[in-house]
Parts: structure tokens; sequence; C-alpha cells
């Protein structure tokens, strides 16, 4: 019996748990599994690498999808595990005064002095790669047998993209945001989202894996920075489109800042408005967390989807979601392509 194929898109902490929940999933189903990423990314590490070495990808969320994947071997985990540490301000060392004349003192060095802070092992390991090789699939191939990840990582496109957005704030005024921070900490209501370019390149294994597909499976994460650009690069959104494959929409648990004052029905209206082409079969919910469910109901019905409730968050009764429960809930959903 051949693996299910499953393709799993979005980007940091979201597609992280989809692709942890996955893991869990593959104890009872033979899954071969694909994360295609976001590149958009211009905060924190990625964002530095951008400007300072005019990184090909940003590779923070690369890198989180990596050390999700990784395999259970001590190896392989201490090495995911290195991917994911991140440099601390250094502690730079005053020289001693001499003998009986005070104690030795410590600065703590700020950010010019200490180039490495901030930084996470794992986002200069791929820059590494991606200049050495010249390719980013290569580049994430090698990475990936570092780890010995149950799965491959794909860019979402083959270089870094910008995100922009036009938002509604508080007072009534219209502003346009550029940048994957900026719109991921917006106030006010985003009111159209768009890539800078419009049409970026896209890797053909990207491209080959979708049209491939048994599931391909969006979200949870960050509604416009994560979830929604994978509709906005117009070969990605083609080969999705004519994919034969099965569609399922996991849902956020709770709104974060950028989708403030969005309900869950408008999350999945968004899917509709960015790419009217696409059609769900399911979408998965947790029923504490979804609020009332008939209009996420109508919703899900208006993409061709059923909606699926089912518990999927973790037991401290914080919105995210647990990797166990999840893949227990994705189980007979993806099993039912047998």
């Amino acid at each position: 019996m051949t693996a299910i194929r499953v393709v799993a898109f979005g980007g940091g902490h979201g597609l992280g748990a989809s692709l942890r929940a996955l893991r869990h999933s593959a104890r009872d189903l033979d899954l071969e599994i694909t994360a295609i990423v976001t590149v958009g990314d211009d905060g924190g590490s990625s964002g530095r690498l951008r400007v300072e070495r005019d990184a090909l990808l940003p590779p923070g969320d690369l890198r989180q999808a990596l050390a999700a994947l990784a395999d259970d071997h001590p190896t392989h985990r201490l090495t995911a595990r290195l991917m994911q540490h991140r440099f601390a301000a250094m502690s730079m060392a005053v020289p001693a005064p001499a003998e009986g004349r005070g104690p030795r003192i410590e600065r703590r060095a700020d950010r010019s002095e200490d180039t490495l802070a901030g930084h996470a092992v794992g986002n200069l390991l791929l820059l590494g790669l991606i200049e050495m090789l010249g390719d980013p699939v290569a580049a994430l191939d090698h990475a990936a047998e570092m780890v010995g990840a149950r799965g491959r990582v794909l860019p979402m496109a083959r270089h870094a993209v910008g995100i922009e957005a036009d938002v509604v704030a508080a007072d009534g005024s219209h502003v346009t945001l550029a940048g994957q921070h900026s719109v991921a900490v917006a106030d006010g209501r985003v009111t159209s989202l768009r890539l800078v370019p419009r049409d970026p390149p896209v890797c053909p294994e990207v491209i080959d894996a979708v049209r491939a597909a048994d599931w391909l499976i969006f979200g949870p994460g960050s509604w416009y920075t994560s979830v929604l650009p994978h509709l906005l690069v117009p070969a990605l959104a083609a080969a999705i489109v004519a994919s034969p494959a099965r569609r399922l929409v996991t849902l956020n648990l709770s709104p974060d800042r950028e989708t403030a004052g969005l309900s869950t029905a408008d999350h999945l209206a968004a899917l509709h408005w960015y790419l009217p082409q696409l059609r769900v079969d399911t979408v998965l919910a947790d029923a504490k967390w979804v609020g009332e469910p008939e209009p996420v109901r109508a919703a899900a019905h208006d993409l061709g989807a059923d909606l699926v409730l089912v518990p999927v968050a973790v037991a401290d009764g914080s919105p995210r979601h647990d990797p166990e429960s999840l893949g227990a809930a994705l189980v007979p959903v993806l099993g039912a392509t047998r």
C-alpha cells in the first residue's frame, strides 16, 4: 500500500504544530509529509540576515519546520535542539582591577558589539548551506538529513518575498503596511493583502509535491502572514486549484493580533476571497474554542467542506494546539483516502 502524501502549508509556530501533529499521525498511518513554508519573514534574526547578508531566503520558518520534523534518534534530536538554539547577548568582561582595588565588573554588550546575539544557529547554518550549494532545495534537503527529518521542507518561493497590507486603523484612517512583521502586529483591520513581487518564482519541487498530494493542509497559523500568502503566488495557487488532492483547513484556536476582529467564520471566508476557486473537503476546529458553530459550519459549507469539531487544544486551557491530540484527530480524516 502506498503512503498517503500530505502537503502542509504555513509558517512559524502554526506550521510547526501541524507538522508535529502529522508526526503523531504517522504512528498509525503511512504518511509522506512535505512542508511548504512561507518566505516573507522580515523580523528578528531572519530580518537581520535579509538586510545584512542579502539572504536569498529568510531561514527562520524553514528552520522551525525542520526541527518539527526531526527524528527521535538522540543525535537527530540534539542537532534539532542545536538548530533552535539562539545566541544570547554576550557578557563582556572588563579586565579585573589590580588586587585590592575593587571587584571584577562585567558589562552587557549591546548588539553593535555582539553580532551573534539573537541569531538562531539553524538560521546561520541554512544561510551557509544556501550560499555553498547555490540551491535552496538542495540546502534544505541536506539540513533535513542532519536532523533525520521525517518529511521534506520546501520554500514557498525561490527567494524572499515582501508582504504588504492595506489596513483600516481604529480611527478610520487607511494605511499601507509593508513587511511581514508590520502586518503581524498591525492595529486595525486588514482589507487587502499582496506579495512583492506579485509573481515570485516557485521551485519545481513544490509544484510536483502539490500535484502528487493526497491531502493539502492549510493552517493553523497566522492567517495573513503564514497561511494566505500561499494563495497569492500565482503558480502555486494554480497548482493548488488543479491538484486532485483533498483539502483540509485546521482553524486557529483564538485570534491573533493581525486578525483581531475577524470571526472564525471570517477566517474561512478569507480563503475564498483570496482564491475563489479553492474548494475544501474538511474544516477541523476545536468545539471549545470555535464559539457558535453554525456560522463556522455555514462558512465551511460555502467552501464545500464538512466541519469536524474535536478537542485539539492543550490541557492547560491555553489556546495552543496539542500535537498528540491534533495528530489523533487527523488520523480518521487522512485515513479516509483508503
